[in-house]
């Protein structure tokens, strides 16, 4: 389990992370959302012990990641939104590397390389962005690593990769992990992530289940305006309206209607 307890972070004067507090849990795909330049891609190099928190504290299961010990780097993967274009071919990059992740799997990695139709023989260099970000991908699933962190991973994807990207990472994840995803492509990863983490200006807005939102807030697609509402956006033939959920009534969570009900009733949320 990941504890994060009172974190703060800045680059020189300016601060980007401030006494942030919250745990995400083993065997969860958690979305991280939020505008740019809230600490998105901060908070997953804090977690992955590529920078120094500056006061709190990252537990992950009784690890302090800028310690960098050798155990806890073998059972993380990081993947950033930028991915080196190394002058090696796919399947040697992953036979090189592979031996620094205990639980890494060839078979694996070669099996989602080809479920993206992406070639191993070729030079990562000679690919194109679209097959260089699914080598990355496909190597930072088959490292069977317990926690994996990844920044806009289907930035760069065309619209089938996506729906590959959404298969590949159900299917060769172990049950116990815990993956954090930070994204802008709600639309992309709605029926993946679960829990929502969303991140203000050097605070957490929300750290909630898909369950929890949908008991708390109601998402309406009728066509009917309704006074209680708290955002409305028109669609073809009607609205989206969400709404607080004073009945108990089920309904399908929006993640982008979400996000921007929250961004405009910030304090309300935070409370």
């Amino acid at each position: 389990m990941i504890t994060i307890n009172d974190l703060a972070f800045a680059y020189g004067s300016t601060k980007v992370l401030d006494s942030i507090t919250m745990t995400m849990k083993d065997g969860r795909i958690y979305g991280l959302l939020g505008e740019n330049g809230v600490g998105k891609t901060t908070l997953l190099s804090l977690l992955a012990g590529l920078l120094k928190p500056g006061s709190g504290s990252i537990d992950i299961d009784g690890d302090a990641p800028y310690s960098r010990k050798p155990g806890f780097l073998s059972d993380i993967y990081y993947l950033p939104d930028n991915v080196p274009a190394l002058t090696v071919t796919a399947e040697r990059f992953a036979r090189n590397n592979g031996v620094f992740w205990p639980d890494f799997n060839m078979d694996h990695f070669m099996d989602i390389m080809h479920l993206f139709e992406n070639p191993t023989d070729r030079k990562m260099n000679a690919m194109s962005a679209g097959q260089l970000k699914k080598t990355h991908i496909a190597f930072s699933l088959a490292c069977g690593a317990h926690y994996i962190f990844m920044d806009e991973p289907t930035n760069g994807l065309d619209i089938p990769s996506k729906s590959q990207f959404r298969s590949v990472i159900m299917k060769y994840t172990r049950d116990d992990s815990t993956i954090v995803i930070s994204t802008h492509q709600v639309r992309d990863l709605e029926n993946v992530i679960d829990p929502i983490i969303i991140l203000d200006r050097q605070r957490v807005l929300l750290n909630a289940s898909i369950e929890e939102i949908s008991a708390k807030l109601y998402f309406d697609y009728g066509a009917e305006l309704r006074p209680d509402s708290l955002y409305l956006e028109k669609l073809p033939g009607g609205f989206i309206q969400v709404c607080p959920n004073l009945t108990g009534e089920e309904s399908k969570v929006n993640l982008e209607a979400l996000f921007n009900t929250i961004h405009s009733h910030k304090d309300l949320f935070y409370e």
